[in-house]
């Protein structure tokens, strides 16, 4: 078939239904209807002489048929997207999703200021926020399927751009009335308690292990929970975290917790903004990345030059 004979709404319809896995979600993305959504689809089945997508319980699943088209079309409607754009973009009025895949740091730091600032400039844009741990992130910023990544990741790859929003230090965190709070927090006395790791970071402790083993003591991890545990565990116990700083202030936000520095200079955790260069001068795409420097910039110490 000849493109001048297809309906390029339906590649719209496609691509929605590509990055949901569901028609119901497709239709909300596009704010149509299911029906119209799924008549679409069997246009497409019909215009292209494939299934396109086969329902499983897992959702619409694409046949390679699918997954070839998915990157072009998906680069086409992106660049569609940057020309009609042009130099304009009005956050007030537009209408409009992004994408954006989280880790654990940024979900809990994050997410709430940039859902807050998002939603005070432009009222009509949807922020989806989903968590990048099992994703593959290149690929799904390669197929437009994500606007942004925030991580701890720097770009590894020419075609993606990055920038450090937060540069975090580590701290310990203890209930409220520990018994250890009453003197100074020395590697003496981090040997002597036991310590709550978090199971959902993937955050490197070897520099506490490896400063500890110099001076001949070490940490003892009697337990492992994820984030959403942490807080309730350490008011409940005699537990230690070594939590990095803006992560121990949302905690004390609901729980009561006490932050002490540790007695070494610690390597910094970052948190990172990362997208494809394709996107470095769409409008839409410039205020998203612009909003959200912006409020890292609230949220404690700034990157190292």
């Amino acid at each position: 078939m000849k493109v001048r004979n297809l309906d390029l709404n339906l590649l719209l319809v496609f691509d929605a239904v590509m990055r949901e896995r569901s028609v119901l979600r497709a239709a909300d993305a596009l704010a149509l209807s299911q029906p119209a959504v799924s008549h679409a689809l069997n246009r497409l089945r019909q215009a292209i002489d494939d299934q396109l997508f086969v329902r499983t319980p897992a959702g619409m699943m694409p046949t390679p048929r699918a997954e070839q088209l998915a990157l072009p079309v998906r680069k086409a409607l992106n660049d569609l997207q940057v020309a009609i754009a042009g130099d304009s973009f009005d956050p007030a009025t537009a209408e409009r999703r992004f994408a954006i895949a989280v880790n654990n740091y940024a979900a809990v730091v994050l997410a709430g200021p940039i859902v807050a600032a998002a939603r005070a400039q432009a009222p009509n844009v949807r922020l989806s926020l989903v968590p990048s741990g099992t994703l593959d992130l290149t690929d799904r910023l390669d197929r437009g399927e994500l606007d942004l990544v925030i991580s701890a990741r720097q770009a590894d790859a020419e075609r993606l751009a990055s920038k450090v929003l937060i540069e975090d230090r580590y701290v310990a965190v203890l209930r409220r009335g520990h018994p250890a709070l009453k003197k100074k927090l020395t590697f003496a006395a981090l040997a002597e308690l036991e310590h709550l790791a978090i199971s959902s970071s993937g955050e490197d402790m070897s520099f506490l292990d490896q400063a500890m083993q110099a001076r001949n003591a070490a940490r003892r991890v009697a337990l492992d929970v994820p984030y959403l545990a942490a807080g309730a565990v350490l008011v409940q116990s005699n537990l230690v975290a070594i939590l990095s700083r803006n992560l121990a202030q949302e905690f004390r936000r609901a729980h009561p917790i006490e932050i002490r520095d540790l007695p070494l200079e610690a390597p910094r955790l970052r948190s990172v903004m990362l997208w494809h260069r394709r996107f470095d001068d769409l409008p839409a795409h410039r205020w998203l990345r612009e909003s959200i420097a912006a409020v890292a910039g609230t949220l404690g110490e700034s990157p190292r030059a």
